[in-house]
C-alpha cells in the first residue's frame, strides 16, 4: 500500500492493538500442521481481501510466495523494496511481482518471482496451498501462495529489486497482540490498514499495508 512519495507510515498513530483476540495455538504453527489445514481444504473465512483504490490504472495479476522457513520455529522470509522502485517503494514485501505470459498459473509466477529476485531454488520449496486473492490499492491482484521452505537454500538477492531479505517468526506474525490497526485520511477518504512491526536487534521491520493484510488473513486461517 503506497498512498504518496512523501507517506511515512510510521507516522500515522495506532488507532487499537489486537490483544483481545485468540492467539494462534502453538500446534497449528507446526509445518506439517500447516500443511495438513491447506489438504483438507479447510473453511473459513478471510477478513481482508481489498484495499480502496489509489491509483488509476488497469488491474494487473500478480503472484506472492508466501515462505515458511522450517528452522527451529517457522520462520517468514521477507523481502525490502528499494527506495528507488516505481511501486511499493521502500516497503516490506513477500518475494514476488507481476504474471508473465508464459506463466502457466499463479503458482508458477510465486516461485519464478522467488527466484528472480532473491535467488530461492525451486528444489527447497514446498507448495502447500494458497491464500484468497488480495487486491491492493495500486490495483494489484494478488495471490499468495504459501510455501515450506527447507534450510540449506543460497539466496542471491536481485539488488534492483530487493534492498535486503530477513526472516521474521511466524509466531510473532500470528499473535494478534501484534497487530496494530490505523486510519490515515487520504485523496478525500479513509484509509485503514494493519501495521506489524518486528524489532530484530536494533532495526525495526515496519510490516504494514498488503504485506500485513495477507499475513492477518494467514492468521485468521490458522485459528482453530
Amino acid at each position: 500500500m503506497a498512498l504518496a512519495p512523501s507517506f511515512d507510515p510510521r507516522d500515522v498513530p495506532v488507532q487499537a492493538v489486537d490483544r483481545h483476540l485468540p492467539r494462534t495455538q502453538p500446534a497449528s504453527l507446526r509445518p506439517e500442521a500447516i500443511a495438513a489445514r491447506f489438504a483438507r481444504q479447510h473453511v473459513w473465512e478471510p477478513e481482508l481481501r481489498k484495499e480502496a483504490k489509489f491509483i488509476d490504472r488497469p488491474p494487473v495479476h500478480a503472484s506472492v510466495l508466501i515462505p515458511l522457513v522450517q528452522r527451529e520455529e517457522l520462520q517468514v522470509l521477507l523481502t525490502l523494496r528499494p527506495t528507488h522502485m516505481n511501486s511499493h517503494s521502500g516497503q516490506i514485501a513477500f518475494p514476488g511481482g507481476k504474471a508473465d505470459p508464459e506463466d502457466t498459473d499463479a503458482v508458477a509466477t510465486a516461485l519464478r518471482e522467488a527466484q528472480e529476485e532473491v535467488g530461492m531454488e525451486a528444489e527447497y520449496v514446498q507448495v502447500i496451498g494458497s491464500l484468497p486473492i488480495y487486491t491492493t490499492g495500486s490495483a494489484f491482484i494478488v495471490t499468495p501462495v504459501v510455501a515450506l521452505v527447507q534450510p540449506g537454500f543460497h539466496l542471491r538477492p536481485n539488488a534492483d529489486e530487493v534492498a535486503d531479505v530477513f526472516e521474521v517468526p511466524l509466531a510473532f506474525l500470528m499473535d494478534p497482540a501484534n497487530h496494530r490497526h490505523h486510519v490515515v485520511d487520504f485523496a478525500g477518504e479513509q484509509r485503514h490498514w494493519l501495521s506489524m512491526p518486528y524489532m530484530e536487534g536494533v532495526t525495526e521491520r515496519f510490516i504494514w499495508g498488503a504485506t500485513a493484510g495477507m499475513l492477518r488473513n494467514l492468521y485468521r486461517f490458522l485459528l482453530d
